[in-house]
């Protein structure tokens, strides 16, 4: 069936739209993808929202708080327009798509207080574009006892099955997570490994008003603190057993206050190569390639120090005929399918569930 799916990270870029065709196993097909960026004024109400609900002991809409009430109704608007011109431009109608998978916009995660919080209407989505929706992904995970994320290892094996195991895909967004691949899909292995792209669009934006470090090039000129790698490092997230998650937010960028820009800029996308490389003790076999999706894909400098620090060869996904903007988005297009087939999108070795289960919620139309 032909399925759409939407991803909003926490690197609050934007929405991702993508289009794929599968059956929900190993049968897959990207088609088109495009991204629809958020504007200033979006991204100050999402930072704003994120840090209210971080604040929170548990999910709740304060009556006199309106923020997350705006922050809600912007993503779920954005999603609505981007699905519409989506469809628009691909000359698609609503009776071409099966289902739509609606992740959300993560605003906090905190598993270890048994909840996870995705904001976005997805009946609103529903009755606008005329299409069931699946949305709210992570929380019957997190209720289960799991991490709730990450969630696409099960798509990083049907989009790679045809290539040879073992293997790992990195994917580098505000957080980085990997997925270990073996011969099936009861062969995953899946965590978080530290911060990726947040911590460093943090640093930058603090420091030069912009964005990112584009291509890496701040850091190409920076030199690499490896005291505060170390110090870094000793947080005790990073001796952890996987499965095990963050939020965007357990980490900040007051380690390397003291830095120059570059320093800075250098001394953080070290930490993000470090924890990716400390990942890799935790898996049975190392694997033969780490093939890397996400934005982070696109900093040079990052994917050098992956390649140092890893001591092997770090390879875009882009190297197997695929989109490595689009893999987030394509991912819950595919867990939507899996969900309309009642088919397990989490499992003990990814997310610690006690057994492999299903998880969203269905919005019929």
């Amino acid at each position: 069936m032909l399925a759409i799916g939407l991803m909003s990270g926490t690197s609050l870029d934007g929405v991702d739209v993508a289009l794929i065709e599968t059956n929900g196993e190993k049968q897959v097909k990207p088609l088109n993808f495009a991204s629809y960026p958020y504007s200033d004024t979006d991204k100050a109400c999402l930072r704003e929202a994120c840090r209210r609900a971080l604040m929170m002991a548990a999910p709740c809409f304060i009556p006199e708080d309106e923020v997350i009430y705006q922050a809600e109704h912007i993503v779920t608007l954005r999603h609505i327009q981007a699905v519409k011109d989506f469809l628009k431009k691909n000359a698609l109608g609503n009776q071409a798509i099966k289902v739509i998978g609606f992740h959300g916009q993560t605003i906090a995660h905190r598993p270890d207080l048994g909840w996870t919080w995705q904001i976005g209407d997805g009946a609103a989505l529903a009755q606008a574009t005329k299409i069931s929706v699946v949305d709210d992904f992570r929380s019957h995970d997190v209720q289960a006892g799991g991490e709730g994320a990450p969630l696409l290892p099960i798509y990083h094996w049907a989009l790679l099955s045809e290539a040879s195991h073992p293997l790992a895909v990195l994917n580098l967004g505000g957080i980085a997570n990997i997925t270990w691949i073996g011969a099936d899909e009861n062969d995953l292995i899946a965590c978080d490994t530290g911060p990726a792209n947040g911590m460093i669009d943090d640093w930058v934006k603090a420091k030069t008003g912009l964005d990112y470090d584009e291509s890496g090039l701040i850091a190409s000129k920076g030199v690499v603190h490896h005291d505060l790698v170390d110090a870094m490092m000793s947080q005790k997230f990073f001796s952890q057993l996987p499965p095990k998650s963050l939020d965007r937010s357990d980490f900040s960028i007051e380690a390397v206050a003291n830095l120059s820009i570059e320093d800075g800029a250098a001394t953080l996308t070290a930490f993000t190569a470090e924890s990716v490389a400390r990942s890799l003790s935790f898996f049975p076999e190392r694997p033969s390639k780490i093939i890397v999706a996400g934005g982070g894909r696109h900093n040079v400098t990052m994917m050098k120090m992956l390649h140092d620090s890893l001591k092997m060869h770090v390879q875009p996904i882009e190297d197997f005929h695929l989109n490595g903007d689009a893999t987030e988005a394509e991912g819950f297009a595919y867990l939507a399918v899996r969900r309309v087939f009642n088919k397990p999108i989490s499992f003990p070795k990814t997310t610690g569930v006690p057994h492999p289960m299903t998880g969203g919620r269905i919005h019929y139309i």
